[in-house]
């Protein structure tokens, strides 16, 4: 595949396949079914929480699946996290047309069946280093997660646990009890 063309961001916004979930890593397209049930029901559940304290808080904004971020350029690298927010101080005083050219500053990803843990490792250390201060991977099948900060730190959240906003969304507490 050496002479294939990469793609671009805009190319993507205008050319993505219909019924399907499209990132760009590196200007190669990258294609997928849509998620399941519980992939769905789970970033939902996550996205209808944060949101309502994100809000209440006037602390930013959310975003949901397949709004999708440019964190890098020339090769375009272009990535759709599940759940995403940006702080308040961050954000544009207009949301643009295509993708944010910038990182959020939370990420959630929710695991899917198809997940590879190789790739999934892979879309963290991209997160981070596009400046993502902090990544949470949630997986239903084992009604866990696992936190990743921009400090390098790593923490496994067990049944029992909650995911925390720690620094980034100020007072956001969310058992893990309450995603299942």
């Amino acid at each position: 595949m050496s002479g294939a063309k990469l793609m671009t961001a805009e190319e993507l916004l205008r050319d993505q396949p219909p019924h399907k979930r499209s990132e760009l890593v590196r200007g190669r397209l990258v294609v997928r079914e849509p998620a399941g049930g519980r992939h769905g029901a789970v970033a939902n559940e996550i996205a209808y929480h944060l949101t309502g304290h994100v809000k209440a808080g006037s602390l930013g904004r959310v975003y949901t699946a397949e709004t999708g971020f440019k964190i890098e350029s020339d090769p375009d690298t272009v990535r759709a996290p599940d759940v995403a927010f940006i702080v308040k101080e961050r954000l544009p005083e207009e949301e643009p047309k295509g993708y944010p050219a910038y990182a959020p500053d939370l990420v959630v990803e929710v695991l899917g069946a198809e997940d590879r843990p190789g790739e999934v490792l892979a879309k963290v250390g991209e997160w981070l280093n596009a400046g993502v201060s902090l990544v949470w991977v949630v997986d239903p099948e084992r009604r866990a997660a696992r936190v990743y900060r921009a400090d390098g730190s790593v923490s496994l959240l067990e049944p029992g646990a909650a995911l925390s906003g720690e620094g980034v969304v100020h007072g956001f507490v969310l058992p893990l009890e309450q995603l299942w």
